[in-house]
């Protein structure tokens, strides 16, 4: 292990027993990150020498044995779409018109009120709208594990940033698998937790904001921060007491669904099937009961889904002068464009799939404890595509083990379970009952004690 594959708890400990300082880690961190980022390419408005400030601060308050909270001095990012006071907000596109933010969004604020070092935001695609590293504002954003290929998105680069070893925590979103897709990518632990478990502004049908992390306990961690109400988010939880760090959990007893079929959608490829069987076996070992479930999905729940966004983002850009409107990414525009054509009442019956999903969502948790899945459809896709199928006649073909989730507003989580022949990382995704955030991470720890998590680490290329 080196000195920036330490966890948040372990740095933690070397700074409050002052052989390592929040300005020497970070300093280690700058070398690294200068090391990959000309490869990857996940950072947007990245600031070294304001980080450093930050982190001598964080120093200096360690050093009077006052760190203002549990991340002082944690080096962080955030994703793009995530506002911080004083920097504009692209939304990925060329698009928008550059603007100071007037606040901190919710988790800028609480990461910066705990002392965590932020610096940089990640980038994303347009309008957060793809699951892929390609955008009109951004570079494009590359996968680690072979830079030939797509980190996933919409929180590209937050999962590239992590996958690399840009320092313990970065946050992305997720409003249909864009923390949990590019996890899955990447072989990192990406959480979205219950609907309105840590506020978003502008928070949405199925938005969520959530920790992507090497390890489950990273994440777990930063909960305890991020996951403190905002009155700017309206469906904001409301305070909680859970001990983050009490991960134990006995399986025993457990009924655990095991989904391989989304019902609609990419096929499964066959390495993800084995690798997720083979995760399913792990939990039957611990004494759960596995349980061969169907699929929550419809076709016709995610083309209602499919017009519903298309008829939301139209809305949104159908006013722009044409040279603004042509300067977002073309698979964007051409898809949204489509929803020119679509009634408003074509629009409400497409988000009432919504309700379906939830529905659906709902009738399978009357049988299962949790549910075991593929994160990912397929092992992965060339860097440069807009998504895994790389048509926007097909923009959603991969959400099918993602989506549903958000709409039923439960947690779940990607984690690591294998890798291709290729090389390449496949994502379990586990699922809890809504509100249940805990025993996602709990299922999850243990699977990463079982498995010993990531076991190596991508190295940057020779450029």
């Amino acid at each position: 292990m080196t000195e920036t594959d330490l966890t948040i708890r372990e740095l933690r400990q070397h700074f409050n027993d002052k052989s390592l300082s929040p300005l020497e880690y970070w300093l280690a961190l700058e070398d690294h990150i200068a090391a990959w980022e000309p490869s990857i390419s996940a950072l947007y408005l990245y600031d070294p020498e304001a980080a450093r400030a930050q982190a001598k601060a964080s120093t200096a308050r360690w050093a009077k044995g006052r760190p203002l909270g549990a991340l002082d001095g944690i080096p962080a990012t955030l994703k793009e779409l995530i506002a911080t006071k004083g920097q504009p907000v692209p939304l990925g596109t060329q698009a928008t018109e550059l603007k100071p933010a007037e606040a901190d969004a919710p988790a800028a604020a609480r990461l910066r009120e705990d002392g965590a070092v932020i610096f940089a935001k990640t980038t994303c695609p347009d309008y957060g709208m793809l699951s892929s590293g390609l955008s009109s504002f951004h570079p494009l954003s590359r996968n680690p594990w072979d830079i030939s290929q797509n980190p996933g998105g919409s929180s590209a680069g937050a999962s590239a940033a992590a996958a690399a070893g840009y320092g313990p925590l970065h946050i992305g979103t997720d409003i249909g698998g864009s923390v949990r897709l590019p996890a899955g990518w990447t072989g990192i632990f990406g959480f979205k937790p219950s609907h309105g478990r840590i506020p978003a502004d502008p928070y949405y049908v199925g938005r969520c904001v959530g920790p992507m992390t090497r390890t489950v306990e990273d994440a777990a961690f930063s909960m305890a921060t991020l996951s403190r109400p905002d009155w700017r988010d309206g469906t904001s939880l409301p305070p909680n007491d859970f001990n983050w760090m009490d991960l134990d959990i006995d399986v025993a007893g457990m009924r655990i669904g095991l989904m391989l079929d989304t019902g609609c959608g990419l096929a499964v490829e066959d390495e993800i099937r084995v690798a997720v069987e083979a995760a399913a076996k792990h939990f039957e070992k611990a004494g759960a009961t596995i349980l061969s479930v169907q699929p929550v999905l419809t076709r016709a729940m995610l083309d209602g889904l499919d017009n519903f966004w298309r008829a939301r983002l139209w809305g949104e850009i159908a006013d722009l002068d044409d040279n603004r409107c042509d300067s977002i990414l073309p698979y964007i525009r051409d898809w949204a464009k489509g929803g020119a054509g679509i009634s408003g009442a074509d629009a409400v019956k497409g988000f009432n799939q919504t309700i379906e999903m939830r529905r659906s969502c709902g009738q399978l948790f009357t049988q299962v404890d949790a549910l075991l899945s593929p994160t990912n459809p397929i092992v992965s896709y060339p860097a440069e595509w807009a998504s895994p199928t790389n048509d926007p006649t097909l923009p959603f073909e991969h959400i099918g083990f993602t989506v549903p989730w958000n709409m039923s507003e439960q947690p779940a989580a990607s984690i690591n379970c294998g890798f291709s022949r290729s090389g390449m990382p496949i994502g379990l995704q586990i699922v809890g009952p809504r509100f249940d955030d805990m025993l996602v991470l709990r299922l999850s720890k243990a699977f990463e004690g079982w498995t010993g998590g990531v076991r190596s680490r991508p190295r940057p290329p020779i450029t």
